[in-house]
């Protein structure tokens, strides 16, 4: 018989029977009855933390899971993990998310529980929850905090963070003064959840529901509605039946979800840090995910969705015209419709259901009428990125779409920081600005630094876009002609690490190349003289990091972490349902 409940991994003293007698004798001081202690255990995954804004409403959502699971006849138990919040961390959260993902996996594998509600939001805890999940295979379900509501100021909506930096940038070239800048601060994150735009936190959202990981329709849902309430509770209700249902995460994440996912990545204009986490929840999962098949179901997949940075809504709207779950039928002829879900039922089944398009919301285009008729990322390949670049074409200026420019090379992040705004900088609007050693090793950690400013005399002259490439990654919410996740890094010997100022660079995205336009000749010999970086640590998790981070092609994830592959997926899978 299958142990469940309290009887599940029982701590080792030598006398199975004594185990069992102890841990129920503790958990009978927190108040529990027999009558509770023979119910199957839900465990409350809580995320919450006073440095991370956009869990601020967890408390709240965590007892409506709790009123969730005793209704379907389960035992809630809440216990915290590592809590990532993006602007709090240093040097970036993403240095955090495999260190998250492995105390996730750990606690869901340590303590005696039959399923789990992973309760994330912020950027880099859904992805550090969905590797643990995959990883530790014990029945999950995932809820996410939502979006934040749009703040406002002079008439103008605003919200987090695509404004932020459009707004800062304006401040930079001069155009909006402290006083307002700093009002303006005040209204772009007016509630808790995260950000309204579809950056990574919303990219990821809807990601999840995708691959059936998430209640239909849970990705939209604004942090601070009642629907998210009750969304929550409704999570847990099910999360009480997911384990007697043998409910595994390895039935529901399989190559043909992940396929799924991807197709709506681009769909919705997703953020590129969506490519590299998705692919490390499926190299959990022991399915690769390579860059090839991002690009090819890009051009066959329509961006459906009019959000910020690549349109004009918010997350709210999104909600209001019928969430991600009108998305998807609109994809229904491009998705694997066989795909297991938590709720037990087929994606198929979901979207089985009578349905009439809603006309009167332009938020969500129709798959016939799309906003534009591919998705919203390239890959690029070329001598500067052996193993992949990325670029979100839908953020970006179409006249840079071809381009050829002279380079103005920062070593690093330091570099950029004391050298962007200097008025002596040698920089000219056509020039193409280059950022190396900010990848997984060279920064360390791949921050979202791929953003690099305009130089402060161009944002004075009024330039607002500039090709911009860089081993780092950039924030969902951005926006621009910029190329990221170049690999392998500069750090590791990368191309990237033989740019000097002056050199051409040509990027045509059409023709998905990124090309350094130096003979091979003078490449090797300045390869002879590039200097290494250190990379490594004396002690603790970065020591960890340094070992065995991979590159943005393979998700970023420790190698240890992996299991042994079970499929490539280069090409787009034959749809069977």
């Amino acid at each position: 018989m299958t142990e469940h409940g309290m009887s599940k991994g029982l701590t080792h003293y030598g006398d199975r029977g004594f185990s069992r007698y102890l841990r129920t004798a503790f958990a009978k001081s927190m108040g529990y009855t027999d009558a509770d202690l023979d119910k199957p255990i839900v465990g409350i995954v809580n995320t919450w933390s006073e440095f991370n804004s956009c869990h601020r409403g967890f408390k709240e959502l965590a007892e409506a899971v709790r009123r969730g699971i005793w209704q379907a006849g389960g035992l809630p138990m809440e216990f915290p993990t590592i809590s990532l919040g993006e602007p709090f961390l240093h040097p970036t959260s993403m240095l955090f998310r495999n260190l998250m993902a492995m105390d996730t996996e750990e606690m869901i594998r340590a303590q005696p529980v039959d399923a789990v509600v992973l309760m994330g939001g912020c950027d880099k805890t859904v992805p550090a929850q969905l590797m643990a999940a995959a990883s530790a295979n014990v029945p999950a379900i995932q809820l996410v905090a939502g979006p934040m509501m749009t703040g406002s100021y002079q008439g103008e909506r605003l919200g987090a963070c695509t404004d932020c930096r459009r707004l800062w940038g304006e401040h930079r070239g001069g155009r909006i003064d402290e006083q307002t800048i700093r009002m303006i601060e005040g209204n772009l994150a007016p509630t808790t959840g995260t950000c309204m735009v579809m950056g990574t936190a919303s990219t990821m959202a809807c990601i999840t529901e995708a691959l059936g990981m998430m209640l239909p329709g849970g990705a939209a849902i604004p942090a601070v509605h009642a629907d998210r309430i009750r969304h929550a509770e409704e999570t847990g209700r099910v999360a009480a039946t997911l384990a007697p249902r043998g409910l595994t995460p390895e039935r529901i994440l399989t190559p043909k979800a992940f396929e799924n996912a991807a197709r709506v990545l681009l769909a919705i204009g997703g953020s590129t840090n969506a490519m590299i986490h998705l692919t490390a929840v499926a190299g959990r999962s022991g399915v690769a995910l390579a860059p090839e098949l991002f690009d090819r179901l890009s051009e066959e997949t329509p961006l459906l969705v009019n959000l910020k940075p690549s349109g004009k809504h918010y997350m709210e709207d999104l909600h209001k015209a019928g969430g991600l779950p009108l998305v998807l039928r609109e994809l229904k002829p491009k998705l694997h419709l066989d795909c297991l879900t938590v709720t037990g039922k087929t994606l198929g089944d979901w979207l089985d259901s009578p349905y009439a398009y809603p006309e009167w919301q332009d938020v969500v285009a129709r798959a016939s009428k799309p906003l534009q008729d591919k998705g919203g990322l390239v890959v690029l390949r070329g001598n500067l990125c052996p193993d992949g670049a990325v670029l979100k074409r839908s953020a970006a200026t179409p006249a840079l779409m071809k381009h050829e420019g002279r380079a103005v090379v920062f070593e690093d992040l330091e570099d950029l920081a004391n050298r962007v705004d200097d008025p002596g900088l040698d920089v000219k609007a056509d020039d193409v600005l280059v950022l190396k050693n900010a990848g997984p090793v060279g920064a360390p950690g791949m921050p979202e630094s791929g953003y690099l400013p305009i130089p402060k005399k161009l944002a004075q002259q009024g330039v607002k876009d500039m090709v911009r490439i860089s081993d780092a990654r950039m924030s969902g919410t951005a926006f621009g002609t910029i190329v990221l996740h170049i690999a392998p890094e500069a750090a590791i010997g990368g191309t990237l690490g033989l740019v000097r100022s002056g050199d051409r660079i040509r990027l045509d995205v059409e023709r998905r190349q990124l090309e350094l336009l130096v003979e091979e000749k003078e490449l090797t010999a300045r390869r002879r003289h590039q200097p290494v970086r250190p990379a490594h640590s004396p002690r603790g998790y970065l020591k960890l990091h340094y070992e065995q981070v991979q590159q943005a092609h393979l998700g970023c994830d420790l190698a240890f972490l992996r299991p042994e592959l079970k499929l490539t997926l280069r090409e787009p899978l034959p749809r069977t349902g």
